[in-house]
């Protein structure tokens, strides 16, 4: 198993917003652990409760106000379920910025509802998978009912309605992605996940309630945490004209410890200080340049995103790509119609001066990919970390999206050999990529390149 690791999250119960620490799964000694910053304390059934009676052993998580205030726990507090991991000493020295979870490990458990009353596209179904895996996982670590415990049987749990919804096949069908809710059939599980949240969420909630500690271990006060409002930003909706407005809510960077498959992230070499000249341009705007590199060659197309879904520069799902800055500009001035025609910020774009060039977090080397994997399969291993995989996925995906590719989703679900792999780059980035993964995920990485090239029209 990869190296141990510790992750900082973020849990919104409530209207107010908690920081912590989890450490996924790591094997120790031949035994498998997971568990997040807390203890076991005496208290009743409210551990919030300033004055409790009948105190019985109670497993919970600590949670703080702010990254600041979690950081500076770490620094001074060794009496938790963490003191021990392996990389502890580590986490024990970072500040509030090293603690700040990203966007993919914040858990909004009051807005399970509104995202099951959306369509079910990615985002939503990924969403809600995350925070019931989160929620399962949080259960799991804080269950202390066990053969000795004579107040429950056997098969008894303290977290009866989390073990209830997520055995709900509905439930388990948000692990196998957005293609699992589509058609009628798809349609009748995607109401089947509303009626199990409608039936069970509110006792979830509350039987998680009982485990976590939003005093930080006596740290701080319920006044002291913030609402979700104020914890996290605000999309706003502006309806003043018909113009539909970009909104990038996915962050600029990419994955930590992303290597660079090809020299410079793609093929079409640029200067980093003309990139950084033209970026304050291109992000403004919100149509940001970007490089695809698939074995026909390289190019450089346009995207955004609308109500967070990808849009490209690029007509009925075909992506328009072009071989050089100069002549994307030359396209973009022209009076050609396509997709991003009616971006408001569009008319800014046709009369710019300033190159499309792209940033390093925006050129997906898919080729670059596919030789790695064949290097590493063939026995290179250790050439490349998992993480390799993460930008070159993420184009993919959007890619996907745009030019309606359901079978790279199903190719990437977290059940098959490649999400599974993507998972463990989301999880311990660092690890490096084993010949036998590289050697299982290769045809599925070969056929994805395949379809999006499919989809990619290189334009004089």
């Amino acid at each position: 198993m990869a190296r141990p690791s510790i992750v900082p999250i973020a849990l919104t119960l409530d209207d107010r917003t908690g920081y912590t620490l989890w450490a996924p799964p790591w094997e120790e000694d031949g035994e498998e652990w997971q568990a997040f910053l807390g203890t076991t304390v005496e208290v009743r059934a409210d551990i919030n409760d300033d004055d409790p009676e009948n105190p019985v052993p109670t497993a919970v998580v600590h949670l703080f106000p702010s990254p600041a205030a979690l950081a500076s726990f770490c620094r001074s507090s060794t009496d938790h379920d963490l003191a021990d991991h392996p990389v502890w000493p580590v986490v024990a020295g970072l500040g509030a910025a090293d603690l700040t979870p990203d966007d993919d490990h914040r858990y909004d458990l009051d807005g399970v509802y509104d995202v099951a009353a959306e369509n079910p596209d990615r985002w939503a179904v990924e969403e809600l998978a995350a925070t019931i895996d989160i929620v399962s996982r949080l259960a799991e670590c804080l269950d202390t009912a066990d053969e000795d415990d004579e107040d429950l049987d056997d098969d008894e749990t303290e977290f009866e309605a989390v073990a209830e919804l997520v055995a709900k096949p509905e439930i388990g069908s948000l692990g196998l992605g957005a293609e699992a809710f589509v058609g009628r059939s798809g349609e009748n599980a995607w109401a089947g996940v509303g009626s199990a949240l409608d039936d069970l969420w509110e006792d979830v909630v509350e039987e998680l309630g009982e485990h976590l500690d939003w005093t930080g271990a006596g740290t701080a006060a319920a006044a002291d945490f913030p609402s979700a409002s104020e914890a996290a930003p605000i999309a706003v909706d502006d309806d003043e004209d018909d113009a539909i407005e970009p909104v990038d809510v996915r962050g600029t960077g990419p994955a930590a410890g992303v290597r660079t498959i090809a020299g410079g992230g793609g093929r079409l070499p640029h200067a980093p200080a003309a990139v950084a000249a033209a970026a304050e341009f291109w992000e403004a705007v919100g149509i940001l340049p970007v490089e695809v590199v698939v074995p026909d060659g390289a190019g450089i197309t346009l995207r955004c995103y609308v109500d967070d879904v990808a849009r490209f520069l690029g007509r009925d799902g075909e992506v328009f790509l072009f071989d050089t800055p100069a002549e994307l500009s030359r396209f973009c001035a022209g009076d050609e119609r396509h997709d991003l025609s009616e971006i408001a910020s569009w008319p800014e774009v046709a009369d710019t001066d300033t190159p499309p060039l792209p940033a390093e977090q925006d050129r997906y080397d898919l080729a670059g990919l596919a030789e790695v994997l064949g290097e590493v399969a063939d026995g290179a291993a250790g050439l490349v970390s998992y993480a390799a995989l993460g930008q070159p996925v993420e184009g993919v995906r959007d890619l996907a999206e745009y030019g309606q590719l359901p079978r790279v989703e199903e190719l990437l679900s977290p059940t098959a050999p490649l999400g599974r792999a993507v998972a463990v780059g989301e999880q311990r980035p660092d690890t490096a990529l084993r010949q036998e993964d590289a050697a299982a995920v290769r045809p599925a990485w070969d056929e994805i390149v395949g379809l999006i090239s499919g989809r990619l029209v290189f334009r004089d």
